[in-house]
């Protein structure tokens, strides 16, 4: 049979595209749907609707399938233009988030017509779209790489849809600048300029750390009070709670952060074979368990040995993404689906290593799996785009050694 790398669903099958890409996404989604029944016991109480939660998930889910399908027939071509104009779109949503309702005192969700939306998951798609369009039309002939003026739009753009959202949601920034200037660099940017970038952000990045570590609890709640820095002293909370522990178990206050404390214990407890579907305990006192910390539950119930099979599948998508891109005859499509699936990937290791204790508590939730309605559905554009790619891009010929049958 044909080897795994050119493994693609026929031209005139249902679904289109690379093969392996569907088998993740169909995977996520049904431990996805297994694990947000499981870990909705607070919700069905609180909402006294057993089945009301995973009724709701599945159908964001089949929605969401539904909005894979239909962009994954669309041409890759046509996400050029798509995407410049959904950008302006995402700056019109994200200065208007600004401006409205919070929820855990943070502006990140706006209501329209009855429905919530999270702008930031848009600008990020759009954003990506944006940037693979303009590096690939943009070239320096000298070097072959990304002009400077292709770096300059992006860094432009990139800093605006940052700052719109780094007051309300830092990680959500900090995973979008890194992105971005992943797909700079795979596409030949000035490299002095990067460097540049890189030594800046080191600087800031240790300034604004040490700022938060020991600036004194008077002050962080007074500069909390300016306008765009109100999540100051929160950030400033998590920076110097970090992952310490106390010398004596004893003397660990397990009320101090309830979403840290018993996600660690789901993880601890887990006997690394998991206690089994459904058996969770910790999803009892986990206030977020069908969102940030699902993976925690993920352990719990299924153990170490399923932990590691959820963070492979993420892995494995980004090798098929690497794989697709290396087959595009054009830069767009290439950067495009780099860009995408490199977004997917680092949010989900940012969850799961927020979920195990190895960072502070971010807010992002885990790609596909985690309950979300705006979340699901552009995750699953994603895929759709990434399946488009892999199936209408125009493709290089596979080598002669490629082309044989085992």
């Amino acid at each position: 049979m044909m080897k795994l790398s050119n493994i693609n669903i026929k031209k005139e099958s249902f679904l289109q595209g690379d093969s392996v890409v569907w088998m993740i996404l169909l995977a996520l989604c049904m431990i996805s749907i297994v694990e947000v029944y499981s870990a909705s016991s607070r919700m069905t109480y609180a909402s006294a609707r057993y089945w009301g939660p995973v009724v709701e998930h599945t159908s964001y889910i089949i929605i969401g399938l539904f909005i894979t399908w239909v962009i994954h027939k669309m041409p890759c071509t046509s996400f050029k233009f798509l995407s410049v104009f959904g950008l302006l779109v995402a700056f019109i949503l994200l200065f208007a988030v600004l401006f409205m309702g919070r929820i855990n005192n943070a502006a990140r969700w706006i209501r329209i017509a009855g429905i919530t939306i999270q702008p930031s998951e848009f600008a990020k798609l759009t954003l990506v779209g944006t940037v693979a369009t303009l590096l690939a039309t943009m070239r320096d002939k000298a070097t072959g790489g990304a002009s400077k003026q292709a770096f300059k739009w992006v860094a432009g753009l990139t800093a605006v849809i940052c700052l719109l959202i780094v007051g309300e949601n830092f990680s959500t920034a900090g995973i979008i600048f890194m992105v971005i200037f992943m797909m700079t660099w795979i596409a030949q940017a000035p490299k002095k300029w990067l460097w540049s970038i890189i030594i800046g952000i080191v600087m800031t990045g240790s300034i604004g750390y040490c700022t938060l570590k020991y600036v004194p609890d008077k002050a962080a709640t007074a500069i909390s009070e300016l306008p765009l820095l109100h999540r100051f002293e929160t950030w400033s909370k998590r920076v110097k709670s970090g992952n310490e522990l106390p010398a004596d178990p004893k003397e660990y206050n397990i009320h101090d952060n309830i979403q840290v404390t018993h996600a660690r214990i789901a993880v601890a407890t887990c006997n690394v074979i998991g206690k089994g579907p459904g058996q969770s305990v910790q999803r009892d006192f986990l206030p977020h368990a069908v969102s940030d910390f699902i993976y925690a539950i993920i352990i719990e119930e299924g153990g170490i040995e399923c932990g590691i099979l959820v963070m492979f599948m993420y892995l494995l998508l980004l090798y098929r993404a690497m794989r697709i891109a290396e087959r595009c005859k054009n830069r767009f499509p290439a950067y495009l689906v780099m860009g995408l699936s490199l977004m997917l990937v680092v949010q989900a290791m940012v969850n799961m290593a927020v979920s195990v204790g190895a960072m502070p508590v971010t807010g992002q939730p885990l790609p596909l799996v985690s309950k979300g309605g705006t979340s699901t559905f552009i995750t699953c554009a994603y895929i759709g785009m990434i399946l488009s790619v892999s199936y209408t891009a125009k493709q290089i010929e596979p080598t002669e050694p490629e082309k044989e049958t085992t």
